[in-house]
């Protein structure tokens, strides 16, 4: 019984620290490609996916419909920015509600 109280306890703080993240403002930087054109995701039109580099793997943080709008295709170049906004998760995938998207020189 205390084995699974404790695991019980060990579940909810995991669960606790992962949507803690969510409805965060953050500022990520990397490198913005097309998961459609780049990533060969099937979609049905292009979308904009924020690339990070990740400890091990990269992360992948889609691009709301509002910033994506915004930010304008990027099916033949990759852009590195910094972008600030708002993270959220649905569907399995990471988004990025951005406030703001600036470029990175050099």
């Amino acid at each position: 019984m205390k084995q699974l109280a404790g695991m019980l306890i060990l579940a909810f703080l995991v669960t606790g620290v992962a949507v803690a993240g969510e409805g965060k403002e953050v500022t990520l930087e990397g490198t913005v490609l097309c998961a459609k054109c780049k990533l060969g995701e099937d979609l049905a039109k292009c979308q904009n996916v924020l690339v990070v580099k990740g400890d091990e793997e990269p992360m992948h943080y889609y691009l709301s419909a509002k910033a994506n709008e915004e930010f304008g295709d990027v099916c033949m170049k990759t852009p590195v920015v910094k972008v600030t906004g708002m993270l959220s998760e649905e569907d399995g995938k990471q988004w990025i509600a951005a406030t703001k998207i600036e470029p990175v020189e050099g």
